[in-house]
């Protein structure tokens, strides 16, 4: 039941949206240029890669010695709008309908993050990833790591098509009220140090 919800869903919202997609990618070109969408390699279903792909939302700026700026100086107020709106999303609507996201479940990290995280937080990819999930309406970015990794995990061991539709519904006054966008102080969220604390990932897109 779950798959054919997110099949319906996406499809549907595919086509409902597609002129809205066409305006923000011709946007996106001229207020940041090419590429327009952004692409990276992230954590799925039973800890497999995923590629996810969203509208860009930041600048490629970087510094003298060729890294890329911070995200508060790369971030655009055209970039934040698309952020606090949940725009930049919409292209993982094509990576619901191929089947490795769902339209409900915790929010695909970086690949890095399977170094970082440990065996419990590790949990969190046995459903796979979610355009929108529980920790998203009870805080989305402003919350800690282990807050969003622990409302990911209560997911996972309480899934249900009910708790779904929840979500979604919950979803609607959450992006509308562009609630929990940035940590205090962040453009995103704080650098996630991880359980094992051997490295430090940015938040990044």
């Amino acid at each position: 039941m779950k798959r054919l919800f997110d099949i319906t869903l996406s499809s549907a919202a595919l086509i409902l949206l597609s002129p809205l997609l066409l305006v923000t990618a011709i946007l996106v070109y001229f207020n940041l240029g090419s590429p327009i969408l952004f692409r990276q390699k992230r954590i799925g279903y039973q800890n497999q890669p995923l590629e996810i792909i969203k509208f860009r939302s930041m600048r490629e700026a970087r510094c003298a010695d060729g890294h890329l700026l911070t995200d508060e100086e790369r971030l655009t107020a055209f970039g934040r709008f698309l952020r606090a709106t949940s725009i930049d999303e919409l292209p993982s609507l094509w990576t619901i309908l191929t089947g490795k996201m769902s339209i409900v479940g915790p929010r695909p990290q970086d690949a890095k993050f399977i170094a970082l995280c440990n065996d419990h937080q590790l949990h969190r990819h046995d459903v796979k990833p979610g355009l929108t999930g529980w920790a998203q309406i009870n805080g989305r970015n402003a919350i800690s790591w282990e807050q969003r990794f622990e409302l990911d995990l209560w997911y996972v061991k309480n899934q249900s098509f009910t708790l779904d539709l929840k979500i979604i519904l919950m979803t609607i006054p959450t992006v509308i009220l562009q609630q929990g966008i940035s940590a205090p102080g962040h453009a995103t969220m704080p650098k996630f140090k991880g359980s094992n604390r051997r490295e430090i990932v940015e938040a990044g897109e």
